[in-house]
């Protein structure tokens, strides 16, 4: 098992916003998780990359027990986090974003090549060649979004974690970047908070359904889409 979370748990004043969350992921998957608002998924997620600590609880990423490790220490593990809101930084070239992320990495230099290579080639794969020279803040909203995948792929991730990746992108941009995820699903493991069901449905070989910080369902999209206790939680039915 990649990634392993045992009742994990994390408050914020009398909010329990994750709640004893057991959850599994096998290497290789697509895995979605899915909920209303407020339900604990960005929380999850956070606690998973180390951006949030937990309040007690283990995170065991290929074995160990990473949960009090620091966010930097897990990136160099293999965990690769993208935010739901763009957080490149807007001033550097798309170049230099990825530079950025690729040079203090150590499981991304134990690939091989220079900085400049695998920087080039993370571009290459999120298709932003041609603009690799722009200003990240004059880029389109939604090359900025594959920008930071680049910057997460330029890590060499074991999990690349996606939070509401397709958040403002237009219906060919969306498909364009459901292709370029399942591409990186070759080579990595990809979780991804996603509200689009029709991108869940097609992406996601299983589906994690959030409710009040506690898992409500998991399965294939076919049982999610029968089971229902998730119609009445989160699909309106």
């Amino acid at each position: 098992m990649l990634l392993s979370t045992r009742n994990l748990s994390r408050s914020f004043g009398g909010l329990r916003a994750v709640d004893g969350v057991d959850f599994d992921l096998p290497a290789g998957e697509i895995r979605a998780i899915i909920g209303p608002n407020g339900a604990g998924k960005t929380t999850f997620v956070s606690l998973v990359c180390g951006r949030l600590t937990s309040d007690f609880g283990e995170i065991v990423f290929e074995g160990r027990n990473v949960a009090t490790l620091p966010a930097f220490r897990r990136v160099q593990l293999g965990i690769a986090y993208t935010f739901q809101i763009t957080s490149v930084f807007k001033n550097l070239t798309a170049f230099e974003n990825v530079a950025l992320a690729a040079q203090d990495n150590s499981a991304s230099a134990a690939s091989g090549g220079s900085i400049d290579e695998r920087t080039a080639g993370a571009l290459h794969r999120v298709g932003l060649s041609a603009r690799s020279a722009a200003k990240a803040g004059e880029l389109p909203y939604g090359y900025q979004r594959l920008l930071e995948v680049a910057m997460a792929l330029a890590l060499s991730p074991k999990l690349l974690i996606l939070d509401e990746p397709t958040q403002g992108l237009s219906d060919s941009e969306i498909v364009d970047f459901s292709n370029l995820i399942r591409a990186i699903s070759a080579e990595a493991t990809v979780l991804l908070i996603e509200h689009n069901m029709t991108v869940v449905m097609d992406l996601a070989q299983r589906i994690t359904v959030m409710n009040q910080g506690r898992i409500l369902a998991e399965g294939t999209p076919t049982e999610i889409r029968a089971s229902v206790a998730v119609q009445q939680a989160y699909l309106g039915a």
